[in-house]
This record gives structure tokens, C-alpha cells and sequence, in this order.
């Protein structure tokens, strides 16, 4: 087998790219990893330098896994900043280290793509080599895979990786016919409440209303930007990684795959989240606004994302990381995944007795968060 490392995703075919994959899963859609390069958003300059893996047999495309030579730990919303300090105190370097995942976008979804006649078991091997190798020649401390499918997951662990657990909340649709279906499932109090935030929105002259594809225009695109740029500077107090050609092209790029909960207050925009969709799933991404209103954020990230996941029959809605307020809506806590290699014996085996204390605490929380769904009891 031959593996080729890609500087960026454009020197890989976007037919051979998506046809790996063949999955209408958006974040790892060629079409989508070129955007975010392109626009300056995943690239060298802002600490995510492409290091994509293609893999051919007798010339043919046979494997793909995007990844990127990272110099800090930002969006990627499985924190290993306590084993970068580590290191510091032992005055070594952390950084570069290697990351498969899609940036900024914490979703579960495919890291690996595998042609109709390649064996995962077959591919493993290599692909490992060519990491190590990668992390030799670049002075990485190790590599991570993160929110990768269940069996991926398997196949990493088996060869030698550290299964580190984490939480995320998802909204599942139990064949809901309408939103007030899914209010009938919930207890008598937490209906109520939901109805309350929803009706409070109208008594604060707000109008809210979900844009599709080619229905959000260049002056959302716009005032989606200002928004999501300003949320960063509030919260973190940096421009955040996208970019305002990223979603200037957006709406083009990602035709298909996108809707947008926005609200108005008269003529004037006051508010919008972001969500991408595929053919079973909706992904809840970014939201911004240009004042705070009473249960606007509950309406718009959440509620508007679970009545489009019920009208377009999606079985699942990722809402995002963080956030145990989605309990009280219906999400559920989920375990995710991520895998580590750490190239360092001696930090290999202290990161590994961590992750194995750090499970055993996440599955106990999920245990417990779930006996706060506000689910009716069967």
C-alpha cells in the first residue's frame, strides 16, 4: 500500500475523497474540509496544518483519514490541557501533536474511510506506521482521535490506543408526528415549562422562523458572521476560528445540508443559530445575538432544531458540546469516545491510569443525569 500525506485537502480528488467515505455526514465532505482551508478558518496560520492521509492500492484510492499537525489544543472540545501542563513542568514539548477529528466540530461521525473492498483490519497497520513516522519526522507528542463511529473506536483500542470517555447530550425522535407530540412524552411540569419559554418570546415582540439552503441570503450570511464574531470576543475574547469568507461561501458550499433558526423584532435582526443536517441526524452548530432576550437561546438552539428534526423525520439532534440545561429538554447524556496515542512510555502509562479513573466517573455521571430526563416514566 501506498500512503500519500496531503498539505491540503485539494491535492485529493473530491470524487476519490467522497467516494471513500460515501456518506452524507457534512463535516468531512470534501467540499467542506476545502472551505474551511480555503477561507483560512483550518490552516497552517491558525494552528490546524493539514496532514491528510490517502491511502492507494495499485493506484487506486483504498483509505482516507483527515488529519492535522496541531500547535495548541483549541476547538477541539476533548481538553488535554493538563497534559500539556504536565509536560511544561517537565520542561518538555507538547506541541505539535497530531489530531484526526473535524475542526471546531465536536459531532460523532466517520474518521476513516474505507473503499467497498478494503478490510479495516487490513488498513491498521499501515496507517498506524504512517502516524508514528509522521510523529517521529515532526517532534509530535502523540496523536488523538476524536467523536469517532463505535467501531473505529474498537479497532484503535485493540491496536494499542487509550480509550479516554466524555459526555454529550442528544435529542433522539421517538416517531414524533409534531412538536406537541414530543411535549406529551415529557412530565406535566417540564410541558409547561417549555411551553412558557416558547410563548414568552412572542410577548417580548419576537418572531422567530427557520430559513432553509438557498432561502438564507447573503444579508443573513452577513449578519451570522457579526453575530458568531461577536459571541467569541464576549466569551473568549478572541474572533473565533471562522471566518467571514468561510460563511460568505457557506450557503453555496454546503447547499443542501444547512438551516438557520433566525429571529426578528420589527425590521431589525436580533438573533441566529446555525445547524447543518444529513439523512438522519441535525447537528446544531454555532448561534449568536445582538441583544439577550428571555429564552431566545432555548428557542433557537434547541426547540426550532427538535420541530425541524420532527418535520424532516431526522431520528437524532446533536445540539453541540456542553450544556446539562439540554437535560431538562429532552436531550439525553451520551457517552462519546476518543482514542490517544502517546508517544512518550512514561507519559503514555500516567495518561493511561487517568483516562481509566476518568471513565469510571463519566459513566456514573450519565447514570445519574439520566434519572433527570423529564421523560414521563414508562
Amino acid at each position: 500500500m501506498d500512503i500519500r500525506i496531503l498539505d491540503r485537502i485539494d491535492q485529493c480528488d473530491a470524487k476519490d475523497w467522497d467516494g471513500l467515505f460515501n456518506s452524507s455526514y457534512p463535516f468531512l465532505q470534501h467540499r467542506f474540509l476545502s472551505l474551511l482551508e480555503r477561507s483560512g478558518s483550518a490552516c497552517t496560520s491558525t494552528g490546524w496544518q493539514p496532514h491528510h492521509l490517502l491511502i492507494s492500492e495499485d493506484e487506486l484510492p483504498v483509505a482516507a483519514m483527515p488529519l492535522y499537525l496541531k500547535s495548541h489544543s483549541w476547538g477541539e472540545y476533548v481538553f488535554d490541557w493538563s497534559w500539556a501542563e504536565a509536560y511544561q513542568r517537565q520542561q518538555l514539548d507538547y506541541y505539535p501533536k497530531l489530531l484526526t477529528a473535524v475542526p471546531f466540530t465536536p459531532a460523532i461521525g466517520p474518521r476513516l474511510a474505507l473503499s467497498p473492498q478494503t478490510e479495516l483490519a487490513s488498513v491498521t497497520p499501515y496507517l498506524l506506521t504512517a502516524i508514528q513516522q509522521l510523529a517521529d519526522q515532526q517532534g509530535a507528542s502523540g496523536w488523538h482521535l476524536l467523536f469517532p463511529e463505535p467501531h473505529l473506536t474498537a479497532a484503535m483500542q485493540d491496536a494499542g490506543g487509550m480509550l479516554r470517555s466524555g459526555v454529550q447530550y442528544l435529542w433522539q425522535n421517538r416517531d414524533y408526528g409534531n412538536f406537541e407530540d414530543f411535549l406529551a412524552a415529557l412530565s406535566s411540569r417540564k410541558r409547561k415549562n417549555i411551553s412558557r419559554e416558547r410563548s414568552g418570546l412572542q410577548q417580548q415582540g419576537l418572531r422567530v422562523y427557520r430559513l432553509r439552503n438557498d432561502e438564507i441570503t447573503a444579508d443573513w450570511w452577513e449578519f451570522f458572521f457579526q453575530v458568531y464574531h461577536n459571541t467569541y470576543l464576549k466569551h473568549s475574547g478572541n474572533s473565533g476560528y471562522l471566518t467571514q469568507h468561510f460563511f460568505r461561501a457557506l450557503g453555496e458550499v454546503m447547499s443542501g445540508q444547512l438551516m438557520m433558526a433566525v429571529a426578528e423584532k420589527g425590521e431589525e435582526k436580533v438573533a441566529a443559530a446555525l445547524f447543518f443536517y444529513d439523512e438522519g441526524n441535525l447537528y446544531g452548530r454555532y448561534w449568536g445575538c445582538t441583544q439577550e432576550y428571555d429564552f431566545l437561546h432555548f428557542e433557537l438552539c434547541y426547540y426550532q432544531g427538535i420541530e425541524f428534526a420532527i418535520d424532516a423525520k431526522l431520528a437524532r439532534f446533536d445540539a453541540g458540546a456542553q450544556g446539562e440545561h439540554k437535560v431538562r429538554r429532552g436531550f439525553e447524556p451520551l457517552e462519546t469516545c476518543s482514542v490517544h496515542w502517546i508517544r512518550r512510555p512514561d507519559f503514555s502509562a500516567a495518561i493511561k491510569r487517568f483516562v481509566l479513573e476518568e471513565r469510571q466517573y463519566v459513566l456514573d455521571y450519565i447514570q445519574e443525569t439520566r434519572r433527570q430526563l423529564p421523560y414521563k416514566a414508562q
